[in-house]
């Protein structure tokens, strides 16, 4: 496993983070939950990403109980806070009150003292940014969170809270946006201002949730247990992946990279979270996994470099099907 700083921060995360969105709580039982953690710490991933609402708060829990016992100083433990967790007007958004007591709540699940990294999961249009940056400020000074982040911000709403954090002397270092070959929407405005902020990226779904790696085939019905199959839920596949898997032209296109990965020595998997990689601007990449095979498999990843021919390669395959417009953002 190699190592990068988050963006121009001093705090040093692994190139492959271990993420539980879906899975931990919900697409895996809990024996197997803490199987792959296992498997992420043998493989040497530092990093784990979770999120309040993962599961309804049952990710976080999944999570704290896998990784008891580890020492926390050789964790880089990352959650957040935004979606609704409960009933009430108060238990969701960005108000200082639900960012408070959401992290009051994850420290609990989590069963530590701190969270290395807090993300503001998205951004909320109806609360004043600087309640909201002024709450993640007393937390840093209160010890309970030691770096925050945001989510699917634009560039716009990143630079505004970066002068905000500035002001307030608290360390705002991430970004964590949705990042593939497929989906490159952060490239012309996020990232470019994320390096003017001294933000590192930390992408998730390197796998467009998983039509990257080659399972989903033209024509064919999406394999039992996969994501995207009729038991995850319809409304998942027309959120996040229903672009493409209702495009046989983009199925296609996705598989004439098996050559281009095989000639490598990689899976599809690996080259995909490889290519991630490649940005200079990317800190990690987030990864996901139902099984401890696919989380090594993953991890190999790290340290892969892709020649410039091949960049141009893959663009190559799939450029009618790549997604860039900056709006599509959050």
């Amino acid at each position: 496993m190699e190592f990068r700083r988050l963006g121009q921060s001093g705090l040093v995360i692994s190139e492959i983070a271990y993420g539980n969105w879906i899975t931990h709580g919900a697409q895996i039982d809990e024996e197997a939950a803490h199987a792959c953690v296992r498997a992420a710490l043998d493989a040497g991933i530092t990093t784990f990403d979770t999120a309040d609402v993962y599961s309804e708060t049952r990710a976080e829990t999944v999570l704290g109980k896998a990784l008891a016992g580890q020492r926390r100083e050789g964790l880089v433990l990352a959650t957040k806070v935004c979606h609704p967790v409960g009933p009430g007007p108060n238990d969701r958004g960005l108000s200082r009150k639900h960012v408070v007591e959401g992290c009051e709540g994850s420290l609990r699940r989590l069963g530590t003292d701190y969270v290395d990294l807090y993300y503001a999961h998205r951004y909320d249009p109806d609360v004043p940014l600087e309640e909201t940056m002024l709450a993640f400020a007393d937390l840093v000074r209160s010890g309970k969170v030691l770096y925050i982040g945001v989510s699917e911000w634009t560039a716009e709403q990143i630079s505004r809270a970066a002068g905000l954090a500035r002001e307030l002397r608290v360390p705002l270092v991430a970004s964590q946006p949705q990042y593939s070959m497929l989906w490159r929407v952060i490239e012309s405005q996020v990232v470019p201002a994320c390096e003017r902020e001294g933000l590192g990226q930390v992408v998730w779904s390197p796998l467009a949730q998983g039509i990257l790696s080659g399972k989903y085939l033209p024509g064919a019905a999406a394999p039992a247990g996969s994501r995207a199959s009729a038991d995850a839920g319809k409304g998942f596949v027309d959120m996040l992946v229903g672009h493409w898997m209702n495009d046989e032209g983009a199925l296609r296109a996705v598989q004439e990279l098996g050559p281009v990965a095989a000639d490598l020595g990689l899976t599809m998997s690996q080259l995909a979270v490889a290519w991630v990689l490649q940005n200079p601007s990317v800190s990690a990449a987030i990864t996901g996994a139902s099984r401890p095979e696919q989380v090594k498999e993953n991890a190999a990843a790290s340290g892969v470099r892709l020649e410039p021919a091949v960049l141009d390669r893959i663009d190559e395959i799939l450029s009618a099907y790549i997604v860039r417009d900056p709006a599509r953002t959050g």
